[in-house]
């Protein structure tokens, strides 16, 4: 009897064993990775919108570092009223050559107009000059989300 007993419990202890080693089928890896796909495709509905309007926010914080180099030139190192290039600011350290750029990897453009007002605009995420994506150094958060909107 004992023997007998002996034996069932092997049994079920030997076919427990084979169950704990059995792993996952191919079903339950196809439902994990189904179920991962919607997560991040619902994710990324979510964050590049938000994407888009850092980059411009970025944009708009580069063109006031421009101006600000700009206008320290003017203030300091000019030797006429001409409007600086963003070369003028490099050769002059005022402007790091890193930092010409764009989110784009467009060059920023530096503006004067009449009574020595001083503009620096990014041609945005279009890289052409004049459009409505044009990213300026006085945008307000409205004209950001605007822009990001496009």
């Amino acid at each position: 009897m004992n023997d007998i007993l002996d034996r069932s419990l092997h049994t079920e202890l030997a076919r427990r064993a084979r169950t704990r080693r059995r792993g996952v089928t191919l079903v339950e890896v196809l439902i994990v990775v189904a179920i991962m796909a919607v997560i991040s495709g619902g994710a990324t509905l979510l964050i590049f919108p938000q994407f888009k309007k850092a980059k411009i926010q970025a944009a708009k914080v580069g063109a006031e570092a421009v101006k600000q180099a700009a206008e320290l030139y003017l203030n300091m190192d000019a030797d006429t009223d001409a409007c600086p290039t963003v070369q003028d600011l490099i050769q002059s350290k005022k402007l790091d050559a890193k930092k010409t750029d764009d989110p784009w990897n467009k060059p920023y453009r530096i503006v004067c107009g009449e009574g020595g007002e001083l503009r620096v605009h990014s041609n945005g995420p279009d890289g052409k000059e004049g459009t409505p994506d044009d990213v300026r150094d006085d945008f307000k958060p409205s004209d950001i989300k605007r822009v990001a909107e496009l």
